[in-house]
């Protein structure tokens, strides 16, 4: 028996390939393994972030490749179709982080009845989130469509949830106004939504390219909308604060020129232009930082106690989740030739905003 994994080059991704390797049976697995299908996983602009950052953030070593090459992590469902866990039947579903691939290995450890996580040495010292998979068989939530919109959002709306926290805690670092590039992206309308929600005198600034524009409006949670060429435009003596998703450095040194010491707060969220310079130079205003979800969850988790962060993150989605179908098309696609096709558009900018790719190899 054979998998199949779709791998890239980790120093050039445009250069990708398709192989295939020999899969386990059941009778030589790990101590209470399990060897998982992967049914199906969705595929945006942040998978392509993980792979910009994963000699950074280790993303490359959760699920190993031949040398020079990665398997991005995606977010999916699998169904187990071998266990040696006394408590995980063979035909359970669990959604979680998967490789681009045909198949897995699971460590089962820390078994509930909601979930688990792998436990293999390979995959440890990154972020808990990454190794926890959630037992969804016979929920209607990870089913069909809406199970669609889980793997595309849910990871992505996670970041947008504590970002969101995360200023409202800080009162906005006394910015009037947050402005989010990228603004099409699944991360950012997701944290404008939620900005929008609070109603608190924020406002909330778009900045998007001309093509995107239209899109952008009609999700109703910008205030304001600016095309990238324009956002000079902006009354530059109003406190803002950045959140910046595009990761392009020309943009962020014209933002805190333009704004200086009104730039209050720049937080480094994603990548989606792959466009930053390794040695920019020190800007006006506050110093562009990186944003630590994993630190906000700890924070949170330590001072809401156990299970709350799960709680409000759940109440904030149940808000947020029937937008989508108004919001997003989702587009389905089978076979190494669908994945080659929406992993090369995604890299190259070609995927409108209002779609969504669950694709399966």
């Amino acid at each position: 028996m054979h998998a199949t994994d779709f791998i890239v080059a980790r120093h050039d991704l445009q250069q990708y390939k398709v192989i295939e390797t020999e899969l386990p049976d059941a009778g030589t697995l790990p101590g209470e393994a399990l060897l998982v299908k992967v049914v199906s996983f969705a595929f945006t602009a942040n998978n392509i972030t993980y792979a910009v950052l994963g000699d950074q953030f280790n993303y490359w070593q959760l699920f190993p490749a031949p040398k020079g090459f990665g398997n991005i992590p995606v977010w999916g469902f699998g169904d187990v179709i071998a266990s040696k866990h006394p408590d995980i039947g063979e035909g359970e579903r669990l959604f979680g982080y998967f490789p681009m691939a045909t198949h897995v290995v699971i460590e089962a450890a820390d078994v509930s009845k909601h979930g688990l996580r792998d436990a293999a040495p390979h995959r440890q010292g990154v972020a808990p989130v990454y190794n926890a998979y959630a037992r969804v068989s016979g929920d209607p939530s990870f089913a069909g469509r809406q199970g669609d919109f889980q793997a595309l959002l849910r990871p992505l709306f996670m970041l947008s949830f504590l970002v969101d926290d995360f200023l409202a805690e800080n009162d906005f670092f006394g910015a009037q106004s947050v402005m989010l590039s990228s603004a099409s992206s699944k991360t950012a309308f997701g944290l404008a939504h939620l900005l929008h929600t609070r109603r608190n005198g924020i406002k909330v600034i778009g900045l998007t390219s001309a093509p995107n524009v239209d899109f952008v409006r009609s999700l109703g949670c910008y205030d304001e909308v600016v095309t990238y060429d324009a956002v000079t435009s902006l009354p530059p003596d109003s406190p803002v604060a950045f959140v910046d998703m595009a990761g392009n450095s020309e943009l962020r040194a014209t933002l805190h020129n333009h704004f200086g010491d009104q730039m209050k707060y720049s937080g480094r969220i994603g990548l989606t232009h792959r466009s930053s310079s390794p040695d920019e130079p020190e800007l006006p205003g506050a110093k562009p930082t990186w944003y630590s979800a994993p630190i906000q969850i700890r924070k949170r988790a330590k001072e809401w106690g156990s299970g709350a962060v799960g709680t409000r993150f759940s109440a904030a989605w149940s808000g947020f989740a029937p937008m989508l179908d108004g919001w997003l098309t989702v587009t389905e696609g089978r076979g190494p030739a669908a994945v080659q096709q929406v992993y090369l558009d995604t890299l190259n900018g070609r995927v409108p905003p209002d779609q969504g790719h669950i694709l399966a190899l």
